[in-house]
């Protein structure tokens, strides 16, 4: 319903969450583009959006919806969002341990062929992208 508004107005659909926090649901969409969005961004990505909501009505409870940046610490879902985060800081965690670990932080060496090879301080692991739990960039203080 989105993806096409999104797409063509030059911005990336980052990842859509509907979650429960406290007695509120919310409809939250992350958004970015090169060099970042800022609040008219949101603002006018929001307005469209919730303009085809009501339309539509696909989410018959009350929600609240928040349109935003996807942060610095950014999720990484697509293929594209992995090569891109090649020589960056990541945060992984897997489904099952490799190498006697399920949580890797550290820096994005490669990704090649559907396996991620991420370095921590002293060694280097090979993560293939099917047990891969979840992953963001890290800012590393």
């Amino acid at each position: 319903m989105i993806q096409n508004f999104i797409e063509e107005e030059g911005y990336e659909l980052v990842d859509i969450e509907y979650v429960k926090e406290g007695e509120n649901k919310y409809l939250r969409i992350y958004v970015d583009k090169d060099g970042g969005i800022d609040i008219d961004d949101c603002g006018r990505i929001s307005e469209y959006i919730s303009q085809k909501l009501d339309e539509s009505d696909p989410i018959s409870e009350a929600y609240i919806l928040e349109v935003s940046s996807p942060g610095a610490e950014r999720p990484l879902k697509k293929t594209k969002d992995f090569e891109n985060a090649v020589n960056k800081n990541v945060f992984i965690t897997t489904y099952e341990s490799i190498d006697g670990l399920k949580e890797f932080e550290g820096k994005l060496i490669s990704f090649q062929n559907e396996i991620l090879e991420i370095k921590l301080v002293k060694k280097t692991h090979e993560i293939p992208l099917n047990k891969v739990a979840s992953a963001r960039l890290a800012v590393l203080f």
